[in-house]
């Protein structure tokens, strides 16, 4: 726990003119960011005597190792950097709202020659029209069902149009008139624009226009006695209502809002937004936060408008944003939103009417959100919690092991051996750390020696970068056989001598001279210290690894002779689900039913799987390699047209430079490439029948 009296600013440092700050840990990692007026006032709270803090701040400010600050012209430029590092460098003591699921959108792609209306989820689109969110997706397609009528815009994938403007026929909703079908010239592409840009407009909330018109032309039709055509529109007039009664008149005035209600306790708190558009409820989301800073409702609601309004431009924002509580800086956020949608926005409480009535509605539906999150997390979180302290309990640890990093190797008969390194955090799987290794400092099976590389190359990399930012005063001499373990990843590789032998035993303390400086391929990232997670700037508390006392061993050696004492190794076999320890004769035991064991069986499988996968593809992209790979200048193309002119590289290595010239495309000098390279590779074993014994002639045409 970090003193924060010693990373304090010097008394005038600090600027009094509005500005964003940055509280950093030990490792340089950005762990909380915040904005202010004043920046000398603001940040001079957070040094006052612990007792009088928050407890959330108070573990803020002891974690911290740094603070440092930018400072801007305006207030609002202030909250637009804030949310732009809260979003790059993602804090952990800063609130952020996470969806438990990933929200449908009814989408027109309005950036395509004939536009598509179809249901999309992710990130939006450049170009795209969104509508929505909606609760689920068959909401979206009944919607759509009922405008097709009115409507008959394309909602064909890019395959579907394709084939039918190949054919000249149109897919089924063009023989029953819910399309258009541009794919076969009915519309140009203008008319048909227009009738998107109209399915736009209705789903904008302008449907009276519409409604109105053909109703008026039905009745014009009855009165010429054009019967059929009047049902038709009296039908699709009924189509538009039914969808329109599908959201129903929350608002009498057409109002165009978003309203936003909270609901907390002290240690979460739960977001609920309805998104109202010409009167009527068009989209719901709700998400959930852990209030990891100390923050009140008005803070809650700053967060919640960041994070909702970031990315929007346009009509994406609207024209009035109700709230249960106001921004600190309610000017400048409301200034802010009008920047991003073009014009005034008003951000304000309901006081009164039919406004106050639906943000009570969105207050109950938050409440019930807040419920059934915590009764959904109260046993996962518990259970992750136990898992933690039992394992602490049963490997002799002073604290939970927060996070655990999980090794294992991978080979099939010494053949391509790689090792994978999976990261669980708080319990929980933290992919975008994985990462895979290649074990290439020596040939054959040796899981042992594999481990002490991976170790090795993984922790030595961890001390050079904290040697890069002088945290590693006296690094341990390195005697590192793992830089010959090459790491997929670019930052996890650099050249190494091969092993040439096994690997000695440590017998003693090694003395300690610098760590040897980085190769080329190991240089630190220009953007080292900006505050984001690197590839191996974290520390676990536990190292495991997937196997026995000589697999617990090798990788307590690695850390031994890097200097490293504060990281726990430990070892999960799969015989007995036994755990072993370094130095130990005699494995711990956990109970069957016990929940750290369960845990550790996670991470242990996990880190298995991935490197299992990895073999595989690896193994794979083997088997479909061919000699005439290594030929220069010969491109897929001619490697094509010598197969099916020879049948098979068996016969083709077999044929003289003459023959293979008379192949269309093949010159002399490439066919003497070929002829070399075939000749220099040994040809690949016959293939065996296992069920008849016979062996498999290499007759057939194969692949290049």
């Amino acid at each position: 726990m970090a003193d924060p009296s010693s990373y304090r600013p010097s008394p005038g440092q600090i600027p009094d003119s509005p500005g964003v700050y940055k509280f950093r840990d030990e490792h340089r990692r950005v762990i909380y960011v915040g904005k202010a007026k004043n920046l000398r006032q603001r940040v001079a709270n957070y040094f006052q005597d612990l007792a009088g803090l928050h407890p959330r701040t108070r573990s803020m400010v002891t974690t911290a190792a740094s603070v440092e600050w930018t400072v801007v012209s305006t207030e609002v430029e202030a909250l637009q950097l804030e949310y732009t590092w809260i979003k790059e460098f993602d804090p952990r003591f800063n609130v952020k709202y996470r969806d438990d699921k990933s929200y449908p959108y009814l989408a027109v792609t309005l950036n395509e020659e004939f536009p598509r209306v179809q249901v999309m989820r992710g990130a939006k689109k450049k170009g795209v029209r969104y509508f929505g969110p909606y609760g689920h997706a068959w909401a979206i397609r009944e919607t759509v069902d009922l405008m097709l009528r009115v409507f008959p815009v394309r909602t064909c994938s890019a395959g579907v149009f394709k084939n039918a403007a190949r054919t000249g026929r149109p897919c089924l909703l063009g023989y029953i008139d819910k399309c258009s079908a541009p794919c076969v010239g009915r519309v140009t592409p203008e008319e048909h624009r227009e009738l998107a840009e109209d399915f736009c407009d209705f789903m904008a909330g302008r449907t009276g226009t519409y409604i109105r018109r053909l109703e008026k032309d039905m009745t014009q039709a009855a009165e010429e006695m054009e019967y059929e055509r009047a049902a038709r529109l009296r039908d699709d007039a009924g189509a538009l209502k039914r969808a329109m009664e599908k959201s129903a008149v929350v608002l009498a005035d057409a109002t165009d809002a978003d309203l936003i209600a909270v609901a907390e306790d002290e240690l979460e708190a739960a977001l609920q937004i309805f998104h109202v558009r010409g009167g009527r409820v068009r989209g719901q989301r709700g998400w959930v936060t852990d209030k990891v800073e100390a923050v009140d409702t008005s803070g809650l609601v700053e967060h919640a408008l960041q994070q909702l309004y970031g990315e929007e431009r346009g009509d994406a924002v609207p024209k009035e944003v109700l709230v249960p509580a106001l921004p600190e800086d309610t000017e400048a956020v409301s200034q802010w939103l009008a920047e991003r949608r073009g014009s005034q926005v008003s951000l304000r409480i309901p006081q009164r009417g039919d406004k106050k009535d639906l943000m009570a509605t969105v207050q109950r539906n938050a409440q019930q959100a807040l419920g059934l999150h915590k009764t959904k997390r109260a046993s996962d979180l518990t259970t992750r919690s136990r898992a933690l302290e039992e394992i602490a309990e049963a490997l002799g640890l002073d604290t939970a092991p927060l996070r655990i990093e999980c090794y294992d190797i991978s080979h099939l008969q010494g053949d391509d051996v790689v090792a994978s390194m999976v990261v669980f955090e708080d319990g929980l799987a933290r992919k975008s750390e994985y990462r895979r290794f290649q074990i290439k400092g020596f040939e054959g099976q040796d899981d042992v020696r594999s481990m002490h590389e991976v170790i090795g190359r993984r922790f030595k990399r961890y001390l050079q970068d904290k040697e890069r930012t002088g945290e590693w005063e006296q690094a341990p001499s390195v005697t590192d056989p793992a830089t010959t373990a090459t790491a997929t990843d670019p930052a996890a590789t650099g050249p190494g001598p091969a092993a040439t032998g096994p690997v000695p035993a440590a017998t003693g303390p090694v003395p300690a001279p610098a760590l040897p400086a980085a190769s080329p391929a190991d240089e630190i990232d220009p953007r080292e210290d900006d505050g984001r997670p690197k590839r191996f700037a974290y520390p676990p508390q536990l190292v495991v690894v997937d196997g026995g006392q000589p697999q617990v061993a090798a990788a307590k050696r690695a850390l031994d002779e890097l200097g490293i004492d504060d990281i726990a190794v430990c070892g999960l076999a799969k015989r007995l689900e036994e755990v072993w320890l370094p130095d130990d004769d005699d494995p711990v035991v956990l109970p069957r039913s016990s929940e750290g064991l369960y845990l550790l069986q996670r991470v242990r499988d996990e880190a298995h799987r991935f490197a299992i996968t990895y073999q595989r593809a690896k193994r794979a992209k083997r088997i479909r390699s061919s000699p005439l790979d290594d030929v220069a200048g010969l491109g897929e193309t001619r490697k094509q047209a010598l197969i099916k002119h020879f049948g098979s590289v068996k016969k083709l290595r077999q044929a003289t430079i003459e023959e293979i010239c008379e192949v269309p495309g093949i010159g002399r000098r490439t066919a003497e490439s070929v002829a070399v390279a075939l000749a220099s590779a040994a040809p690949a074993a016959p293939a065996v029948n296992t069920a008849t014994g016979e062996i498999m002639e290499e007759d057939d045409g194969g692949t290049p």
